[in-house]
């Protein structure tokens, strides 16, 4: 009975209990893959808090000064006719993100179902679709709460992009630095998520966590570096 409770909790419930207890919710989750709701409230509230700055004078600023800088890591040289393009397109910003946010995230947690599944093809134990994407979704839960962090956060820096980075717990190595960039692409709460999404692939495949979070982190520490590298070498900021 215990079991089949936590099987219809909502979906509100279910992303709690990732936080609180997530083995025991991954355990729900894989036993009765069941993720379409669970999705839509992510989706929800990463909508809402992306749009939600975008919209504001000082959010329409800070996505252009992204963008600019984003450029400029990229050794395009930003002219004043090109800066007055980019301006006049951030009055679309919100609606991209949000277009961005709802059709792109099911898409990619989609194909990265499919690539699990590929990639663990030859384990004895060979779980279906739902259940991997249901793992993936509810790992995701931990996105929307970054979301929700960020927020006041880009509020109160009047800035956007690298919230929850490491950079920004760890201030003081100068923005020009390979650590500080290094430290800027390391995000806490993906972090926190790929420790999760180890965790339910390795219920999911009867395998030890810490394996799959060794190829996982390994990835993940690969494109930090990569990213890091590539703008230390351009003069990026």
């Amino acid at each position: 009975m215990q079991d089949s409770a936590e099987e219809n909790q909502p979906a509100v419930r279910r992303l709690i209990g990732m936080v609180r207890s997530p083995r025991a919710t991954l355990a729900a989750a894989i036993r009765r893959p069941r993720s379409f709701d669970l999705a839509v409230l992510i989706l929800a509230v990463s909508t809402f808090c992306s749009v939600i700055f975008l919209v504001t004078p000082f959010g329409r600023l800070a996505a252009l000064d992204q963008q600019v800088r984003q450029l400029e890591s990229m050794g395009l040289v930003v002219t004043d006719q090109l800066y007055a393009q980019l301006r006049s397109w951030q009055r679309y910003r919100p609606l991209v993100t949000a277009i961005a946010i709802l059709a792109g995230w099911p898409v990619l947690c989609a194909c990265a179902a499919a690539t699990i599944r590929a990639i663990g093809s030859r384990q004895p134990v060979q779980p279906t679709f739902a259940q991997v994407f249901s793992v993936i979704v509810h790992a995701s839960s931990i996105l929307a709460l970054r979301s929700l962090v960020a927020l006041p956060i880009n509020f109160a820096r009047e800035s956007l992009g690298g919230a929850t980075s490491l950079a920004t717990l760890l201030p003081g190595l100068g923005d020009a630095t390979f650590a500080a960039r290094l430290l800027g692409a390391v995000d806490v709460f993906v972090v926190w998520w790929v420790l999760l999404l180890a965790l339910g692939l390795g219920m999911l495949y009867h395998i030890r966590a810490i394996a799959v979070a060794r190829w996982l982190f390994g990835a993940y520490a690969t494109g930090a570096a990569a990213l890091a590298l590539t703008q230390a070498l351009r003069g990026g900021v």
